[in-house]
């Protein structure tokens, strides 16, 4: 099972759009999929057509101890991957988590109970660095770092590589970063352009090849209730998507090789 956090410090990156699409795309390719949504806001979990006003129990009571994974998890139909879903009331469990004992581990180990049932997890973290991005990043086996070709992105992501070299120093010695996924990405920007080779100097390998580019239709899915790679799967967007998920099972097996 290969568990991966979807990540970064700045809002309004894409987090959710790569992670639901994402989650999508790996289950049309026959890859067992866990989709754990770790933002109150709950918007992987809408975007999944998974109600979050209609949850008999969510993320936060796994959290807290309320619930197991079994009794929280539920079926996105369309995507054909499992949900674990939020909704508002896990802003309450930051609160309530700091009395527990091990709170940065309690997703970590939910999950290890389940290692059997899935090929690949799927972490949306919250835009800050709070206890419950914590909890997906000690869960995690790697970060996936989805970013605009912008300025301002860059400055945001060595905070983010930071966080991630403090987590794996004193929490989680297999966290690596798997790599960055341009997304919003505008061809015609000089910016964009500059930047996208600017990554790709300092990172090497560890930028996907994959570029997703700025795409209504993906933008117009969670209103549906459904991932883009499923609303209308020959646009642009959801093709980037498919092939990130293909280049994606191609990585990981590179490495048992």
């Amino acid at each position: 099972m290969h568990i991966f956090a979807i990540a970064n410090q700045k809002g309004g990156v894409g987090k959710t759009t790569t992670s639901v699409n994402l989650a999508a795309a790996l289950a049309l390719q026959g890859q067992r999929t866990l989709l754990v949504d770790l933002d109150p806001q709950g918007n992987a979990t809408m975007g999944s057509g998974v109600d979050k006003r209609a949850l008999p129990r969510s993320v936060y009571h796994l959290l807290v101890g309320l619930a197991t994974l079994s009794d929280v998890r539920a079926r996105a139909e369309a995507g054909g991957y499992d949900v674990l879903p939020a909704n508002r009331d896990l802003a309450g469990a930051e609160i309530e988590m700091v009395e527990l004992e091990r709170r940065e581990a309690r997703l970590k180990e939910a999950l290890a109970e389940h290692a059997g049932d899935y090929d690949f997890v799927l972490i949306d973290c919250p835009p800050s660095l709070s206890l419950l991005t914590l909890n997906g990043l000690c869960a995690a086996h790697g970060v996936v770092i989805p970013m605009q070709c912008e300025y301002f992105a860059l400055e945001g992501l060595s905070d983010l590589v930071n966080t991630i070299k403090k987590v794996h120093a004193n929490l989680n010695p297999d966290l690596k970063i798997i790599g960055l996924l341009r997304v919003m990405f505008d061809p015609r920007s000089t910016l964009s352009n500059q930047v996208s080779a600017q990554l790709e100097e300092h990172f090497g390998e560890k930028v996907f090849k994959t570029l997703v580019p700025r795409n209504v239709r993906l933008a117009e899915a969670p209103s549906y209730g459904m991932p883009g790679v499923l609303f209308d799967r020959m646009s642009k967007g959801a093709q980037a998507y498919l092939n990130f998920a293909a280049e994606m099972i191609e990585r990981v097996q590179s490495w048992k090789e």
